[in-house]
């Protein structure tokens, strides 16, 4: 996996003498799912759900036509059979993501919940998480890990859903966690944060384990 992450990473890294690029890791991984699940991709809606610049999404594309991860035509971009490949070995440790509701235990505004599907043993105290998250803008980040049925926070045995049936219920239908899976929830007062930077989080806890 750490291979795959590395891709992403040369994918933003500077090439000659671009300037600063304005996106990173996970907004190429959110264009990534959004070709997965769209035959074509147009520049407006690039633009729009990984919210880009026009020039910024032209050159995203441009690195990723680089990367032999993408090809273009006039209905948009597609992913090439590396580009399928890559999408598709993401998708099996990251199969899941929802925003959930503000709860005690999440307390933001707006909360994005994203799944590692057996990754429990690269969590340690869960601030490194919380910290790739504060990159991006996180106003808090909450690592929770699926054990014997419970929802437990890192080095704990307490089931922290206890108290709320309804959010662990909801959590349960749509990520459908099973046991060594961990469950990253980043918080902001504005979804699309929340949503990069749980990606952030997710991505760089790969990368590094």
């Amino acid at each position: 996996m750490k291979k795959t992450i590395q891709i992403l990473q040369n994918i933003v890294s500077r090439k000659g003498s671009s300037k600063v690029l304005t996106f990173s890791i996970p907004h190429v991984f959110k264009a990534l799912q959004l070709l997965s699940k769209e035959k074509f991709v147009s520049r407006a809606t690039f633009g729009k759900e990984i919210q880009l610049g026009e020039g910024a999404v032209k050159t995203l594309i441009s690195h990723l036509k680089e990367a032999k991860m993408i090809e273009t035509t006039k209905s948009g971009s597609f992913l090439t059979e590396k580009g399928e490949k890559i999408s598709k070995q993401i998708q099996q440790i990251i199969p899941n993501e929802c925003k959930i509701k503000k709860c005690a235990v999440v307390t933001g505004k707006n909360n994005f919940a994203i799944i590692l599907k057996n990754y429990s043993s690269a969590i340690k105290s869960g601030l490194e998480q919380r910290d790739y998250a504060i990159l991006y803008g996180s106003s808090g980040c909450t690592t929770i890990l699926y054990k014997d049925n419970k929802f437990v926070f890192p080095g704990d045995t307490k089931d922290c859903f206890k108290e709320d049936k309804k959010t662990k219920k909801y959590i349960l239908e749509n990520l459908s966690p099973k046991e060594g899976d961990v469950i990253i929830i980043s918080s902001s007062d504005d979804p699309f944060v929340a949503e990069i930077s749980a990606k952030n989080s997710a991505l760089w806890t790969l990368a590094t384990n």
